[in-house]
């Protein structure tokens, strides 16, 4: 397939992306359409990995956004990945020309937490 161009362009997290595959899944089921290996890998992927709900990843992503050093897509990948330690949130900041503090990357664990 291929494709023509991009009509719009929206970041959405994984569990987003989840919830996307499985309407086009039981679409494809209810129409007796067979579903390529790309999109049964797809779908197995996003099921594996995700830890929460779109609608909570969505709330994460909007409390992380109001922090005072979160860009929009450290916002996202931190929503998508769900880190549960210091190493880990500090493996996504790892490109980035700052660092955070012990209190900040436990604020945003603690906001992880309480979206899991």
């Amino acid at each position: 397939m291929k494709v023509k161009g991009i009509d719009s362009e929206e970041r959405i997290t994984l569990q987003e992306t989840r919830e996307m595959l499985l309407k086009v899944e039981a679409d494809r089921l209810g129409a007796g359409k067979e579903m390529s290996y790309e999109l049964r890998r797809s779908i197995e992927h996003a099921n594996h990995l995700s830890k929460t709900s779109a609608e909570k990843s969505r709330e994460l992503v909007e409390k992380l956004l109001s922090l005072e050093k979160i860009k929009p897509d450290i916002a996202f990948r931190i929503a998508s990945i769900m880190p549960r330690t210091r190493d880990e949130l500090r493996a996504i900041y790892a490109k980035e020309r700052f660092t955070l503090s012990g209190e900040e990357l436990d604020e945003i664990l603690d906001l992880v937490e309480q979206h899991f």
